[in-house]
């Protein structure tokens, strides 16, 4: 099986040795994205801008793939602090449609950048 790998110029760059994302058959493995806004790499401060920022990353990178949010299976949160466990939740509602995605939310010491929050993913697409 080979590997694609997928990259947009509507997320944030790799600032690291990784890829946005890789496609294997009919699976994207998405990268961690934290809430940098694309054009300047900048990091937005408000917690809540953050969670959308990252969304909005995540959905760049699922739509070069040929997919969208709604064809994520697994999504996996990191934070720095579980209390805002709640606003993800609500401004995770925004974004997907039922069936949601299973789903782990990790507390963490420290994310790059000075990241509040950070997701990554899998999408399965149609064959």
């Amino acid at each position: 099986m080979t590997k694609q790998v997928i990259n947009t110029e509507k997320a944030p760059a790799a600032i690291g040795t990784y890829s946005q994302a890789v496609r294997a058959g009919n699976t994207v493995y998405l990268s961690g994205q934290i809430p940098l806004i694309p054009e300047t790499m900048e990091l937005v401060q408000d917690f809540d801008e953050q969670v959308h920022q990252v969304f909005k990353n995540l959905t760049a990178v699922c739509e070069a793939a040929g997919g969208s949010l709604n064809h994520i299976s697994k999504l996996n949160i990191f934070m720095i602090d579980l209390s805002h466990f709640a606003t993800v939740n609500d401004i995770m509602a925004q974004y997907f449609e039922q069936p949601y995605p299973a789903r782990a939310a990790i507390g963490v010491k420290e994310l790059p950048k000075g990241a509040q929050i950070e997701m990554d993913a899998i999408m399965t697409l149609e064959d």
